[in-house]
């Protein structure tokens, strides 16, 4: 994720009519602001599922890592 803001100039000074949060019941999914001038403005929430997979050799001493799957 980006560490600087995303600025979005076209948005200043426009006039909200309505703004909608589109969710299910565990996540926000998207926010929806509609302008009086017929435009709107909308913003996407993603998550992304990541799987990783190894195979290790454990014993006495510190795991080691065999093979990496899914990388």
């Amino acid at each position: 994720m980006s560490a600087q803001p995303v600025n979005c100039p076209d948005v200043i000074g426009k006039t909200v009519k309505s703004l909608k949060l589109y969710s299910t019941p565990s996540t926000l999914e998207e926010i929806v602001v509609e302008f009086t001038d017929g435009t709107s403005f909308t913003v996407s929430c993603e998550s992304h599922l990541t799987a990783k997979a190894s195979l290790i050799r454990t014993g006495s001493s510190a795991s080691e890592v065999l093979k990496s799957y899914l990388e």
